[in-house]
């Protein structure tokens, strides 16, 4: 009886290693899906600080753009710059001045769509034929 009872006590001990060494290697998974995880969130982190950054400066360049663009079409310095330049520019005639009060994105697109679908509104026939 002495060896049946070894016996079970070594199954015993057999099975507790086993499951020991299945939940140690659980818990090593587990634990390396999260430094894992982390690693990618760090990863995304810092692009997306890069992404920031390349955001702001296109921002201030396109601030700077709008400065630089607003400065030289001011009328004062473009009155300066044709008498400088000798171009004899002169102001429009008001009387060949055309004001648009609507959008013109809006009534450029009309425009352009008006040659694209045609004039009238679309109209839609149904033919039903009938198999007897």
């Amino acid at each position: 009886m002495r060896t049946g009872q070894k016996a079970r006590s070594q199954a015993f001990v057999n099975q507790f290693m086993i499951y020991a060494l299945i939940l140690v290697s659980c818990s090593a998974s587990i634990g390396l899906g999260t430094v894992w995880m982390r690693h990618q969130i760090s990863i995304a982190a810092n692009a997306n600080k890069a992404l920031e950054a390349s955001i702001a400066e296109v921002e201030r360049k396109i601030e700077e753009t709008d400065a630089a663009i607003s400065a030289e079409q001011d009328p004062a310095l473009l009155n300066r710059r044709n008498t400088e330049w000798r171009l004899g520019l002169v102001p429009p005639d008001e009387t060949r001045v055309q004001r648009i009060t609507e959008d013109p994105v809006k009534r450029l697109a009309a425009i352009q769509n008006s040659k694209l679908f045609g004039e009238g509104p679309a109209t839609v026939s149904l033919h039903v034929a009938l198999a007897h």
